[in-house]
């Protein structure tokens, strides 16, 4: 994932040379990239439902993709995926439902 965050980094200081997917995306800010996370998510959603080895084929490559923008969206921010491995760590040993309970309530 170092390797991914890095290129994504490289990508977004871009300002010139050939065109990037990652660059185009960052271009458009938050709301770019949350729209093809919410793509990504809802074929994460269709794809888990799909039977067999083809299914599980395709679930994994559609994971790999809400992952990978979900990466994007975190170098947009100037956040790691150590950031994300680091809160996930802290909510080891949690209950779930502990864990949603102690979060402030938006308002």
């Amino acid at each position: 994932m170092t390797a991914l965050m890095g290129v994504i980094a490289e990508r977004k200081a871009q300002t010139t040379g050939k065109p990037s997917y990652v660059a185009n995306l960052m271009k458009g800010g938050g709301g770019a990239i949350g729209a093809k996370l919410i793509e990504e998510a809802a074929e994460v959603v269709e794809a888990s439902d799909e039977p067999g080895d083809a299914g599980r084929e395709h679930l994994v490559k559609e994971v790999a993709d809400l992952i990978f923008h979900t990466a994007v969206l975190l170098g947009y921010r100037d956040l790691s995926w150590d950031d994300v491995e680091a809160e996930l760590q802290r909510r080891f040993g949690t209950s779930g439902l502990t864990e949603k309970a102690s979060r402030k309530p938006k308002t």
